[in-house]
């Protein structure tokens, strides 16, 4: 079993699964870099942007920008390279796959459900509260019992009950998020471009005219006194601010999951991957530094405090409507690609035998994997409807670490077993790349796992995850089953790999 559980699939078929797949390809480094884009900017710089530097880091939620955006190039490294060269569908999956072997790609594969699925989840969250703002500034009433989670969670109380019935705007959106995806690539590939431009031109605004109503006298002290506590002010606190704005980053790496849907994969996969989060990283620290320049930074704890920085100056309340559209387009783009990209993971693992093979069933005419599309619609807007947001939150976190880590050990790992293969896209410094990644990425996650309830639920979902390998997964894997192996003949190799 053991022997079983490290098989690993070579890199060449891998590379032959990539030219013959269903999926079509469509995609160019614009449409690509969009979909990073798509992917990044969204709850982070709407909303997390004021709580964090309120609570942590105060002015100094910039150096905590910076930290978490080297931290996440590290990883963004590694992943170009394993794009190029494993040009497919599957992202961390795949990648672990063809380097640590199956046991530790399903678990991968079944964190980035954690990633992919849960995050889409949280997302119509936050969408769902700025609807409601909408709504408001038009003095239109919302009811609360149709627009929260039934349920919420406290350190002190653990789960209780809110008197909320579900949240409605957030399953609508992950429905009609669901319709889009169907469709086609294509057409979710205009979507987003669409959404991204909408979204970051209302960014610009926001930077360009906030600007020149910045007080400089806000950002003194530029890192506040700590205040005796670890994470409160101070550099713990910029620090700690770094870890809870990771989630800000989240969705670089849905580029790579659209590898075999990419016109020329390695060369515009790792264009896409790193254009996209050296743009989103420049617009989140001026954004951060407009934001705390514009408003004491206490006075931006709120969940939408780019609106609570613009109507603190009766000059620019007119781009407050326009922000909120913003930040709802930010989000449906955000749900759009989480989504994308999860349903292209049960695509991969189902060509692999570890689920049924209606996750990779393809509509004759749209080219779209329908079932998982669906599934995974379902999937988010049950939990979007039903989850309180800090617990979706902090599983997604978790299970985005988690896959960061893998691949940052296994692009070494690849380097050492099999150093003879091609690679479009090769890092530099791997060693001091790959460990710094591991590194970074791994005390993040470890600060998560300092309260109980975060450990108990990734637990919870590892052992669902083992139940569903080791009664399906195991017995129907293709690498054991008729499929490529170690001992077997390698595939035929593409012309992308020669």
């Amino acid at each position: 079993m053991l022997k079983n559980l490290l098989a690993v699939k070579s890199v060449q078929e891998l590379a032959a699964e990539s030219e013959k797949g269903e999926l079509r390809r469509s995609l160019g480094p614009a449409a690509l870099t969009a979909i990073g884009i798509g992917g990044i900017i969204g709850t982070g710089i709407f909303v997390l942007t004021g709580l964090a530097a309120a609570q942590h880091a105060g002015p100094g939620i910039v150096l905590s920008f910076i930290i978490a955006g080297i931290g996440c190039v590290f990883a963004a490294l590694c992943y170009a390279e394993f794009a190029a060269m494993i040009p497919v569908s599957g992202s961390a999956y795949a990648y672990s796959y063809a380097t640590l072997g199956e046991g530790v790609a399903w678990f991968i594969g079944w964190n980035l459900v954690l990633e992919y699925l849960f995050a889409a989840s949280t997302v119509s969250v936050g969408w769902s509260r700025y609807l409601v703002k909408l709504l408001e500034e038009f003095n239109i009433g919302f009811p609360a019992a149709l627009s929260s989670a039934p349920v919420d969670y406290s350190v002190e109380k653990g789960f209780f009950a809110t008197g909320a019935m579900f949240n409605l705007p957030a399953v609508l959106i992950v429905t009609i998020v669901t319709v889009i995806l169907v469709l086609g690539i294509r057409q979710s590939s205009t979507t987003n471009a669409i959404v991204v431009a909408i979204k970051v031109a209302i960014v610009v605004l926001v930077i360009g005219f906030g600007a020149f109503y910045i007080t400089a006298d806000y950002w003194h002290p530029f890192i506040p006194e700590n205040t005796g506590n670890w994470g409160q002010y101070g550099w713990s606190g910029v620090i700690r601010a770094s870890g809870i704005i990771f989630f800000a980053y989240i969705g670089f790496d849905a580029v790579s999951t659209a590898s075999q849907e990419a016109k020329n994969p390695q060369r515009d996969v790792p264009t896409g991957i790193l254009a996209s989060l050296i743009i989103c990283t420049i617009l989140y620290i001026l954004m951060s530094g407009v934001l705390t320049g514009m408003l004491e930074y206490p006075k931006l704890n709120d969940a939408a405090p780019v609106a609570a920085a613009l109507q603190a100056h009766p000059e620019l309340r007119w781009l407050t409507i326009p922000v909120v559209f913003g930040a709802l387009a930010g989000l449906t783009s955000v749900i759009l690609v989480m989504m994308l990209a999860q349903s292209r993971i049960f695509y991969s693992m189902s060509r692999d035998g570890l689920l049924p093979p209606r996750f990779r069933a393809c509509h004759p005419e749209w080219k779209t994997p329908v079932f998982s599309t669906v599934l995974t619609g379902i999937g988010a807007g049950l939990m979007g409807g039903l989850l309180p947001l800090n617990v979706l939150g902090e599983l997604v976190s978790s299970g985005t670490l988690l896959a960061f880590v893998t691949v940052c050990i296994g692009i070494m790992v690849l380097r050492v077993t099999k150093p003879e293969l091609p690679r479009p896209f090769r890092v530099k410094g791997v060693w001091f790349v790959g460990i710094m990644g591991t590194l970074f990425c791994g005390l993040m996650l470890a600060s998560l796992f300092m309260t109980g309830g975060t450990w108990y639920r990734i637990v919870g979902w590892t052992v669902i995850g083992a139940f569903v390998y080791f009664g399906y997964g195991y017995k129907h894997s293709t690498l054991r089953n008729g499929g490529a192996s170690r001992a077997a003949k390698p595939g035929p190799v593409s012309p992308a790999t020669k």
